[in-house]
């Protein structure tokens, strides 16, 4: 298996329980490991055989700008779904960080695994 990652993808989009922060745009850092074969790609040299790293930020960047979901989980799983399901991957372990989201700290969030590592 080999691994494509994005890191520190940084999206402003709705998110949190309380009021204040339903009126305001929070930043989400994404980072994305996400299984996939390699070698057609690395033989062939052209983008259609391989993962389009690009195209999947593109795709969470719109669905997370446009989301306004109150809890990480939520969104985490959301974005894990449609990476499975919409760029044929068969694993994802995606970290979704609120920095600055508990006072004293800088990095809060959740690491969740889908999918099966084959």
């Amino acid at each position: 298996m080999d691994i494509i990652f994005l890191r520190d993808l940084r999206i402003e989009t709705v998110i949190g329980i309380y009021d204040w922060e339903r009126e305001i745009k929070q930043t989400v850092v994404l980072d994305l490991e996400m299984a996939t074969d390699i070698r057609k790609a690395a033989a062939s040299d052209t983008i259609e055989d391989t993962l389009d790293y690009k195209a999947v930020a593109k795709r969470l960047i719109a669905f997370v700008e446009e989301s306004s979901f109150q809890l990480v989980e939520t969104l985490a799983e959301r974005c894990a779904g449609i990476v499975l399901d919409e760029f044929d991957v068969p694993w994802v372990r995606l970290t979704l960080n609120k920095q600055g989201a508990v006072r004293g700290a800088r990095d809060v969030g959740v690491i969740i695994e889908r999918g099966s590592r084959g």
